[in-house]
């Protein structure tokens, strides 16, 4: 058939006078739903259903792809006027209006295609809904495929229906969504209108599939643990609280899962892991969202280096799979996924990154005095280790692009982690940091139930001194250690921050289908 299929009119413009998405006017809007809804109304009262469910497909839109292809190959006689009919649906995103004939570009979840509407080769009255009909609506499609004289396969149709009408257009295709806080509130248009969106969130899918099955792979075995818990433990954060009425008691949304997967560790579960929702009461930014993905996971008679390979193998595992290969780019950096990854110990890296002079890493005023001087804010009621790790945050985080593991972590910010044996003062624990993030943080775990008590003992001090974030006593988790863990690392991986890395997303926004936002007014 000798076909033009050139001119479509993109999604917004089958309707007059259309403007942008961004500068229509309220007004605007409300008088183009009410010409949609005029022909609603008109379509109703000519019996034509406009939310039926009765239409069925043979094929996705991918998978009629990938039967042409087919077909080319081993049954070309399938194609053509004459070959075997298919029934497709989807969107309507485009349309090219040529007296009794045009052209419709529709699209469902895998991909698109285009039809041909002949008014002569449908039923009566069919020809005239299609022109009654607008871009964004759901149609269906039965007919055989042929191609067009510019090559592109094409539904020539025999049948057409209408499966679900919209009231409100589409943005001005070619202007698309440019306030990326209406994208962000209005996902579902940022997912119709804009391919990468669909892109990262399937490439996240993906991302977390390959994560579960490399545990999998590895023996370990997926739980669920409470994600209201009557207490807030296994990390540093503002919980959110809530009241359960039948019991009669506080809650607190988790803000991390790690007590209780340590808790199985203890009943004999020596390898578990949890994919997991977290929430915390702090601040919105590029890089925080107060409810947020981890996976945390606890392996028995491992210790933290053996969790620093497990992390290497696992995200070039990782990034092989998406991405197709163990460098990615990251906001104009070629990130290396490639073993092995760089291994400094945080007072290391004070030095050599931070530039500190190491004489005056043990004296905390001649640290503050630094602070003060490079506009640092830590208060002079700090304990030393946590001016190390703030000084760390400001001077040394920021640096690490590559992948970097950061060791020996100093005791009064690492609550829950085993004391090295040569060094009392730090512990043996990890971060690891890519692109100037934190994306990991794991260590070996504290198994001698009165240190832990101690390290709790501390927290409790730190709480009394202002530290609204440092950690509870948690009487029933001692008790658990108190009945014997085996000796044991675990880890925790921010999901969120690796799905920005390796879809090079520059906000945590980009990459969560409902992020947290301020209500408007």
């Amino acid at each position: 058939m000798n076909t033009d299929n050139s001119n479509f009119e993109p999604a917004g413009s089958n309707e007059p006078d259309t403007p942008p998405e961004q500068s229509k006017k309220p007004d605007q809007k409300s008088r183009l739903q009410e010409l949609r809804l005029s022909k609603i109304q008109e379509i109703k009262e000519g019996g034509t259903p406009l939310y039926p469910n009765d239409f069925k497909i043979s094929f996705s839109i991918g998978d009629a792809h990938s039967l042409i292809r087919t077909y080319e190959e081993t049954h070309p006689e399938k194609l053509g006027e004459e070959g075997e009919p298919v029934s497709l649906a989807g969107r309507m995103m485009a349309v090219n209006k040529m007296g009794k004939s045009s052209f419709i570009r529709f699209k469902d979840g895998t991909g698109s295609i285009q039809a041909y509407l002949q008014k002569n080769k449908l039923e009566d009255g069919v020809y005239d809904l299609f022109k009654k009909l607008d871009i964004g609506d759901f149609i269906g499609v039965t007919g055989s495929l042929f191609q067009t004289r510019t090559g592109e396969w094409t539904i020539l149709a025999t049948e057409f229906r209408l499966l679900s009408k919209a009231v409100s257009p589409l943005p001005e295709k070619f202007h698309g969504i440019k306030d990326p806080e209406k994208r962000y509130r209005q996902r579902y248009l940022d997912l119709i209108m804009n391919e990468n969106a669909r892109d990262i969130f399937e490439k996240r899918s993906r991302i977390v599939a390959k994560m579960r099955m490399f545990f999998q792979e590895k023996g370990f075995m997926e739980v669920e643990t409470p994600m209201m818990q009557p207490l807030a433990g296994g990390a540093e954060a503002t919980p959110f609280k809530t009241w359960h009425n039948a019991l009669g008691m506080e809650l607190f949304l988790r803000i991390a899962p790690e007590l209780y997967l340590k808790r199985l560790v203890v009943g004999g579960f020596e390898k578990v892991f949890e994919i997991n929702r977290n929430f915390r009461n702090e601040g919105v930014s590029t890089r925080h969202n107060p409810e947020f993905t981890m996976v945390e996971f606890y392996q028995a008679y491992a210790t933290y280096e053996e969790l620093m390979d497990l992390t290497e193998e696992m995200f070039l595992d990782i990034a092989q799979e998406v991405c197709g290969s163990a460098t990615v780019t990251y906001q104009d950096e070629q990130i290396d996924f490639s073993k092995p990854w760089a291994r400094i110990p945080m007072i290391e890296s004070l030095t050599q990154i931070g530039g500190i002079d190491p004489d005056i890493l043990d004296d905390s005023q001649a640290l503050l005095k630094l602070a003060e001087d490079r506009n640092i804010q830590i208060t002079k009621k700090e304990r030393h280790g946590k001016i190390i790790t703030k000084l760390f945050d400001a001077l040394v985080e920021p640096k690490l692009i590559q992948p970097t593991f950061i060791t020996g972590y100093p005791v009064e910010v690492s609550p829950l982690s085993r004391k090295n044996d040569q060094n009392p003062e730090i512990t043996d624990r990890f971060e690891l940091f890519i692109a100037g993030k934190e994306i990991a943080n794991g260590f070996s775990e504290i198994n001698d139930p009165q240190d832990q008590y101690e390290r709790f003992l501390m927290q409790v001090s730190q709480r009394e001194e202002g530290n609204t974030e440092a950690h509870i006593m948690d009487n029933d988790y001692v008790k658990a250690l108190e009945y014997g863990m085996p000796p044991t690392a675990g880890e925790g991986i921010g999901i969120d921050r690796l799905v920005m890395l390796l879809t090079d997303s520059a906000s945590i926004r980009e990459v969560i289908l409902f992020p947290h936002m301020k209500k408007t007014l």
